[in-house]
């Protein structure tokens, strides 16, 4: 199998502030320290398998490697493991070596064909937005943890995927140099669960929003909520519909409103969502434009959530950034990132529908964490990593 490693190119610049967009009408503005005191020619592969993805994932990945690829550290190139040279995203990348490796996650081939086509790119570390890092690799890497929720709810996943996971997941913190969680919880799930050498390895680096995600006006509401055909007043849910969600939970809940309260909205998908049971005052959209979420948020009477577990929930930052309240359970990583616009409740039925039928804080905008923050600081551990 032969090996390519491409370069993006960047025109030279003297500023230190740059402006990325996502080809979608999105700009995600970064100014990252390019002069941090490292060793020389420092090479750092980022798994981006899952960045050409409409996951949370996807979206953790893209964001951190726009910052962190415009302003490189003095002295370090980025290598991007990517499925394919032609994911839109990479349009808007410039600086970086990439190296196309259509390998998909838990296969075989992750597990003995990337780690050679890795050695061969010469990288010094290995960063990994997923705990998934193929078994036979001797680069040093360091992992983001986002979530132990196979440890707790098992979804769909069959007893061989758990076990697998479980092992992946081992064998991941306890060989990883440096440890991302993404939220104060999911560190003390990873102290819990591996101990005290994994604790101290540990730093808590949250999630971020996209500038994007700002209060929209009326022309801006009005168009997306045509787009979709949404009716209005409505609750807004953004997320999948697996176990720990709980959106049964939230439906039968809005069930027991009365007929004159808003709809309820969700923007979910898969198989799951698929068994979801409603009511006709209830819309189930199967995907929605990132871009425009922003204007559902602003739309929206609240954005609504029963989960039993979260790692962290982006969905709370993107409403409180556009000025949306939040309903959500006083559990897990909620309670770390809910401001005075958040409402929190027991995850009941009649917890729910208490919270639905009381007036909602004032649409006050969330001061939001930006993804040139997160990428500063992922930048510092993966450099003193090496």
């Amino acid at each position: 199998m032969g090996e390519e490693i491409r370069t993006i190119t960047a025109e030279d610049s003297g500023e230190e502030d740059f402006a990325i967009g996502s080809g979608e009408g999105q700009i995600l503005e970064c100014t990252l320290n390019r002069h941090t005191a490292i060793m020389p020619e420092m090479r750092i592969g980022i798994d981006c398998r899952f960045a050409g993805t409409q996951s949370g994932l996807g979206r953790y990945t893209r964001s951190i490697v726009r910052c962190l690829v415009a302003t490189p550290p003095t002295g370090v190139t980025y290598v991007l493991i990517v499925r394919s040279e032609e994911e839109p995203w990479l349009n808007e990348v410039r600086g970086a070596e990439y190296l196309v490796a259509n390998i998909p996650h838990f296969s075989l081939a992750e597990q003995l064909v990337l780690p050679w086509r890795l050695k061969r790119t010469h990288i010094n570390l290995l960063f990994s937005p997923h705990f998934n890092v193929p078994i036979l690799t001797r680069i040093p890497f360091v992992v983001t943890i986002h979530d132990l929720i196979l440890h707790h709810f098992p979804n769909a996943a069959s007893p061989l995927k758990r076990a697998a996971y479980r092992f992946l997941m081992g064998r991941a913190v306890r060989r990883a140099k440096r440890i991302i969680a993404v939220s104060k919880f999911t560190a003390s799930e990873i102290s819990a669960m591996y101990g005290a050498s994994a604790a101290s390895r540990t730093t808590v680096i949250g999630e971020g929003v996209d500038v994007l995600f700002s209060p929209q006006n009326d022309m801006q509401k009005n168009a997306v909520l045509e787009k979709y055909g949404i009716p209005s007043p409505f609750f807004l849910y953004v997320g999948n519909a697996k176990e720990h969600k709980n959106v049964q939970m939230l439906i039968d809940a809005h069930a027991a409103l009365p007929p004159s309260a808003p709809h309820l909205v969700l923007v979910t998908s898969g198989q799951e969502a698929s068994r979801l049971r409603h009511s006709d005052r209830v819309m189930r959209l199967e995907s929605v434009n990132d871009t425009d979420l922003p204007a559902l948020y602003s739309a929206a009477e609240a954005f609504v959530t029963a989960s039993l577990y979260e790692g962290f929930c982006l969905p709370i930052l993107e409403a409180r950034a556009c000025g949306c309240p939040v309903i959500a359970p006083r559990s897990t990583a909620i309670p770390e990132i809910a401001d005075e616009g958040c409402v929190l409740i027991d995850p009941t039925i009649e917890g729910l529908r208490r919270a639905l039928s009381t007036p909602l804080p004032s649409r006050s905008i969330g001061i939001p964490r930006r993804w040139e923050d997160v990428a500063t600081q992922v930048q510092t551990v993966l450099v003193n990593a090496v």
